[in-house]
């Protein structure tokens, strides 16, 4: 399942990139047997400060309870303020679990990428869909992509004094002219200095390469890898890996954007030319350094890599690998299967267009089973106006139009990417109950391999 940020932004009123005084940080749940439990929290509780310092953030908090003696100043959640004192090993953890990992506020974008995909949505829906994360913090927490353009020196020291690393950075280009008018933001072509900086300080990043044609690709993608390869050697390698996803589009945009779609012809064109300098980097730097991701494979309508190629699948939740290690997964998952089930079974799988056809040999895998249906649908999507679209962009429109009609089975099974996370709501605000009563059938959401399996049919799998 996906998660959004929370809708507190970063406190604009002195300058576009200040952070908002930090709030109470709000416990969502304590762990079972931990110090916490032990000194009384609750969920509900607010930690105001420790040892006098009020934490920003999750980082802060970690790195404040990284002492043997604490002062704990709580604002409980019957309004009356404590003070807790309390011993504890150095590397011993309080077990609380907070709603928020930021307490100050959100850092938002301040560039005007004509291919963001936030900007490409159509309005009216919750506000947290509408947030552009350009968090360094949330970067180093959850491994989101920042552009580096709205940073203060006091973010930068930061960075360097509680050695945040790796960070996860779009880069997109490294010719500042060309990345400037690209994130339409001047500060943005300092990036080549910022790595520099990174380098000097022994601190890494992920690097991520969004291609639109006919900017950005070809000769201005070769550059673009070839700087940032400078970078990717040693023990201790600056960048450690770069991500090449294809811009995404949806029917929301202006038309004059000058943004086109990768075509069948540009994703074999890419393909050929990071092949070609994967070889290369092989050789000089010991690694493939450079990674397409997935989709640029399955809209060149060609066979995935090899599950070695990816090496430790350095971006796979940027989906690099993230098809071929799920597709080992389901292998896996379906090694040993029950010759028949003993109650006949009907059901389906949805999934994206885009990957229909890499999954169908599971499908058929799975009807193999004496007793079993089940049938794979791989939708377009209306809503975003994407004939090959990812399972994740899959909205409750989607498929109440895709699966109109179809036979669904006793149960239809839905992948947890396409769900908000703890919430039955998919993309476009649509609860999963709605569309399970349109279609008249349960509505199971699946999570992994093994849980799919066993959904299929019916019973519990290992």
């Amino acid at each position: 399942m996906w998660n959004e940020p929370s809708t507190t932004i970063a406190n604009s009123s002195t300058t576009p990139h200040s952070i908002s005084e930090p709030s109470p940080a709000l416990v969502e749940s304590v762990e079972p047997g931990s110090i916490g439990e032990e000194i009384g929290f609750e969920a509900g509780d607010q930690l105001i400060s420790v040892n006098g310092v009020k934490p920003r953030d999750l980082i802060d908090y970690k790195y404040l309870i990284g002492e043997e003696e604490l002062r704990l100043a709580v604002l409980g959640k019957d309004g009356e303020e404590h003070l807790v004192e309390l011993e504890k090993d150095i590397d011993q953890g309080l077990g609380l679990n907070f709603k928020e990992a930021l307490f100050d506020g959100l850092k938002q974008c301040n560039n005007k990428c004509p291919f963001c995909f936030i900007d490409q949505q159509p309005p009216g829906k919750r506000k947290t869909l509408y947030l552009k994360d350009d968090d360094y913090r949330m970067s180093f927490l959850y491994g989101s992509y920042l552009t580096l353009t709205n940073l203060t020196t006091s973010d930068w020291e930061r960075i360097k004094t509680q050695r945040l690393s790796p960070l996860f950075v779009s880069i997109h280009a490294t010719d500042p002219n060309l990345r400037s008018d690209l994130l339409k933001n001047e500060r943005a072509g300092m990036i080549m200095n910022q790595i520099e900086w990174f380098q000097k300080n022994k601190l890494q990043i992920h690097a991520q390469i969004v291609v639109c044609p006919g900017l950005n690709d070809g000769d201005a993608l070769e550059k673009t890898i070839n700087d940032l390869s400078k970078y990717g050697k040693g023990n201790l390698p600056t960048v450690q890996s770069i991500a090449i996803v294809p811009v995404g589009l949806t029917r929301f945009r202006p038309d004059n954007d000058g943004l086109i779609p990768v075509n069948k012809f540009c994703a074999k064109e890419t393909i050929k030319q990071v092949e070609k300098l994967q070889r290369h980097f092989k050789v000089i730097i010991g690694s493939n350094f450079a990674w397409l991701s997935d989709e640029w494979y399955l809209l060149a309508e060609e066979k995935l890599p090899k599950r070695k190629s990816y090496e430790d699948l350095p971006q796979e939740e940027n989906g690099v690998g993230s098809i071929r290690s799920f597709l080992e997964e389901m292998d896996e998952a379906t090694s040993k299967l029950p010759l028949y089930i003993p109650k006949t079974r009907s059901c389906s799988w949805v999934v994206g267009k885009l990957v229909e056809k890499a999954l169908e040999p599971i499908c058929n895998k799975l009807n193999k089973i004496d007793g079993l249906s089940i049938q794979l649908y791989g939708l377009p999507s209306i809503y975003w106006g994407q004939e090959k679209v990812v399972t994740g962009l899959l909205t409750g429109e989607d498929l109440l139009i895709g699966l109109q009609g179809k036979k669904l089975g006793n149960q239809l099974l839905i992948p947890s990417i396409m769900v908000k996370n703890e919430e039955p709501v998919f993309l476009d605000d649509m609860q999963i109950a709605e569309v399970s009563k349109k279609l008249n059938v349960e509505i199971k959401i699946v999570y992994n391999a093994n849980d799919i399996v066993s959904k299929a049919i019916g019973i519990e799998h290992e």
